[in-house]
């Protein structure tokens, strides 16, 4: 029996990473998965963040996150959610984000870098990255990762890949957003 340090998970960002990855069993052959898929992942981008935002804009739950400033957007900002459609200029900002998201899931090195990338993706949903105004719900983050795995699931099942590297993508990557959603949950907790 291995020993684990509970307190240096809850401190230690790369240890946290290396314990979850180690214990879903995320390894360097399902990395190469992922990055594998990237030039036929590539061109289905659009149409995945389409289908996360028409989701987001189905109930007023998730879509009210997005009437307000976001980090970097200087563009106008409506003043009610009924003024927020989307094909505002925000919708656009955000997308732009969601879209980088992916494209570094599938391209930049599993290393200390894309461990506090994955960390931060998490931490701005919350205020503890700066801003009080930003609050998701945990309940709204666990909704948009099942939505987003699923989503996902369906276009690598659309590629047509040979079955056991289908197998391999659709595993590879549900084991990644698991420890993304770890990433997200620690953040909500104490």
């Amino acid at each position: 029996m291995r020993h684990i340090d509970e307190n240096l998970l809850e401190t230690d960002l790369q240890a946290r990473f290396e314990y979850v990855s180690g214990f879903i069993g995320l390894g360097e052959s399902d990395i190469r998965m992922i990055q594998g898929s990237a030039a036929l992942l590539a061109p289905l981008v659009p149409g995945l963040v389409n289908a996360v935002y028409n989701k987001l804009y189905e109930q007023d739950a998730t879509w009210r996150h997005f009437a307000r400033p976001q980090a970097g957007y200087e563009g106008t900002v409506p003043e009610k959610l009924e003024d927020l459609t989307p094909d505002h200029p925000i919708i656009s900002f955000r997308k732009e984000h969601l879209k980088g998201y992916l494209v570094a899931l599938v391209s930049r090195p599993y290393d200390d870098k894309m461990v506090k990338y994955l960390d931060w993706v998490g931490k701005i949903h919350t205020p503890k990255a700066g801003s009080i105004a930003v609050n998701v719900p945990i309940v709204q983050i666990d909704s948009l990762m099942g939505f987003v795995a699923d989503a996902l699931s369906s276009t690598i099942f659309s590629l047509n890949l040979p079955r056991e590297i289908e197998i391999a993508t659709i595993r590879a990557f549900g084991k990644l957003l698991w420890i993304q959603n770890d990433l997200f949950v620690r953040h909500y907790v104490a």
